[in-house]
């Protein structure tokens, strides 16, 4: 990526809580979680409460060479840099999930579970997501939906949804109309194989159902970084995050509170100039 390149993703990701990075496996690397990814989940049976994830096997770095050396792939490490992203640290572990053919569509939600912390309002994403997708995704093999910017304002949809996975998405019927139905602002992520696709935990976000005869892969991976203010960052800092407790207790939640604004009106969260 060239510095230029790398400017814009990150913007990107500030403004619409997404980016996507081409070809950040190589051919052979690919080819080998590939494999890897089918050998693991060949004898693996899927809890009935993740159908709508598919194929959900939790693999730890320390546990498999392959993983390990995914979750420290040079190009990922370097784009990750480039933009400005280099304390962003793996959790050491990631998701294998799948589509099969004719697997049910995942339903609206965030993964974010800090509701409740001011750090909530932060203009940077704090914890993102890294998805590696193995096949080329369509919009016919379940290719993922996002919102662009829902990771910081408030929609309707967010008071309408049941609450993430399990706390009560994984319950619902698969004809629920609002999970699982399309959003005038939605993108649909269509990406081809060895690709990357970075997300803002707080970013709304769903994944379409398979309607093909070919499995659809991808290994997910959850990268946090410290709770300051990043050195990129030139802009406002709202004056909750100035005033956060760094001790503060803080319960977890993944319920959207007063933290997100909503965007009837209302004003943002109050700012202070960086420092």
């Amino acid at each position: 990526m060239t510095p230029e390149v790398a400017i814009r993703k990150r913007e990107q990701m500030l403004r619409d809580g997404y980016c996507v990075i081409d070809d950040i496996l190589t051919e052979d690397f690919l080819q080998e979680l590939q494999d890897e990814s089918e050998r693991v989940i060949k004898d693996h049976k899927p809890l009935p409460d993740f159908k709508y994830q598919g194929q959900h096997v939790d693999l730890k770095g320390s546990d498999n060479e392959i993983i390990q050396r995914l979750l420290e792939w040079k190009p990922s490490r370097n784009a990750l840099e480039q933009m400005g992203f280099g304390d962003f640290k793996s959790v050491g572990a990631v998701i294998i999930l799948t589509k099969d053919p004719g697997e049910p569509a995942l339903y609206w939600h965030q993964d974010w579970m800090r509701w409740n912390d001011p750090i909530t309002c932060a203009p940077w994403p704090q914890t993102i997501f890294l998805n590696y997708y193995l096949q080329d995704t369509t919009i016919e093999n379940g290719c993922l939906k996002v919102i662009p910017g829902t990771h910081h304002k408030r929609i309707a949809l967010h008071d309408q949804m049941v609450p993430a996975h399990e706390q009560g998405a994984r319950f619902i019927d698969e004809d629920h109309p609002v999970m699982f139905g399309d959003h005038p602002d939605q993108v649909d992520v269509c990406v081809s194989a060895g690709s990357l696709v970075l997300g803002d935990a707080r970013v709304l976000h769903a994944a379409r159902r398979n309607q093909t005869s070919q499995r659809r892969t991808l290994i997910l991976a959850w990268h946090t970084r410290p709770n300051t203010v990043p050195g990129y960052w030139k802009g406002v800092i709202p004056e909750v995050i100035a005033n956060r407790d760094p001790d503060g207790q803080y319960p977890g939640s993944r319920i959207p509170c007063e933290y997100l604004t909503d965007i009837s009106g209302e004003a943002d969260p109050p700012r202070i100039q960086s420092l």
